[in-house]
């Protein structure tokens, strides 16, 4: 008998079922077990400190840290959980968007897991999984949500109809996202990486105002044409050439100052964008995901903004913000709650999955 005949991929449906989920898209290694929308565990390897020194992520660095960390984060996160790998109900992995190597790593550990343990396997959308893992504190979503997702990598808006089967992009961004924005502008402030904590916390020391930061696509034809569309590439540019010219000159850098001014800038932004599509969707309720919800001067440009328009924001607790396993696993819930067919044994990653794809 063919032994992959054997491995059990049919689709079950539960109220809250038992998963594990691991994800190895970036820097950090990370499994958690959820009990339907109830964390078990969440364990979190990161090798930041090893990419530190370079400014960035080595993607070699990076792969290799996940080769080395997977089995004890998995195992930690099953002893946590209290459970074995036999009580599962089925395992999740970020199948992509990633970096190549570091996605390789996850779902080869994570397809052998499933094989040795006889378990459905979902290769999930790890982009979704940033703001699939707001149900722990929220529930599930309402029909019509909105969803923000800003990180280094991305900033997107996501209407989700059904967080299983029916999400659409509804806008992104058109160069640099808010995350990366930050990190460049951190390097020439002095800023060890990543440079996004660092903006934060001197921005709440400075005057907003001090400095007129330009607001990508919100005036004029741009605005209309892209209206939920994102730019900081110009953000950015402004704002090295403000500190470079200072520098320049010998003259101090008003760190705060300029920290305020630009986090000012791009919270407004992501909000009243965010807010706009929203009420223009009929959409009640806007969920916010990725490492750079976890900004303080966004969530409270967002939590005033909606407050002021009546609808609804979920942003998750700041440990939920940045890569872990907490959001694959509660993804991968949803989809076997919903009885969504498990992923064939022999998916590929795919490191710029698409955003309106949920599962391979």
């Amino acid at each position: 008998m063919n032994e992959k005949a054997n491995r059990k991929t049919d689709v079950f449906e539960s109220d809250s079922p038992l998963v594990l989920g691991i994800e190895s898209t970036c820097d950090e290694t990370a499994a958690a077990v959820v009990k339907g929308t109830q964390l078990l565990s969440n364990v979190v390897a990161s090798s930041m400190d090893e990419h530190a020194i370079y400014g960035g992520v080595i993607p070699e660095i990076a792969s290799r840290a996940h080769a080395q960390a997977l089995v004890p984060v998995v195992s930690k996160a099953l002893a946590e959980a209290n459970v074995d790998l036999s009580d599962l109900d089925a395992i999740a992995v970020s199948a992509g968007p990633g970096l190549a190597g570091c996605l390789v790593a996850g779902v080869s550990g994570a397809k052998a897991l499933a094989w040795a343990a006889n378990k459905p396997l979902y290769g999930v959308n790890h982009v979704i999984g940033h703001f699939a893992v707001t149900q722990l504190q929220f529930g599930q979503f309402p029909e019509n949500t909105l969803a923000l997702i800003v990180s280094g990598g991305h900033t997107s808006l996501l209407q989700v109809r059904d967080i299983a089967r029916d999400i659409s992009a509804v806008g992104s961004t058109l160069d640099d996202a808010a995350g990366e924005c930050f990190d460049k502008i951190a390097r020439l402030l002095g800023f060890p990486y990543p440079g996004g904590p660092f903006i934060d916390r001197y921005a709440k020391l400075g005057n907003p105002a001090a400095f007129k930061v330009p607001k990508g696509l919100t005036q004029g034809r741009t605005a209309a044409a892209h209206p939920y569309d994102f730019s900081f590439s110009g953000v950015k540019t402004s704002v090295a050439r403000f500190v470079e010219s200072l520098k320049a000159e010998g003259r101090e850098i008003p760190v705060e100052d300029v920290c305020a001014s630009l986090a000012d800038s791009v919270a407004q932004v992501l909000s009243e964008k965010t807010i706009r599509a929203a009420k223009n969707l009929d959409a009640k309720t806007v969920v916010v995901g990725g490492g750079f919800s976890a900004n303080s001067q966004l969530r409270q440009a967002l939590s005033q903004a909606g407050e002021k328009n009546g609808i609804n924001v979920r942003i998750p607790e700041v440990k939920l913000c940045t890569d872990n396993g907490a959001m694959i696993a509660v993804l991968g819930a949803s989809l076997a709650k919903s009885g969504i067919k498990p992923s064939p044994i022999d998916f590929r990653t795919d490191s710029s999955m698409s955003l309106e794809q949920i599962v391979m």
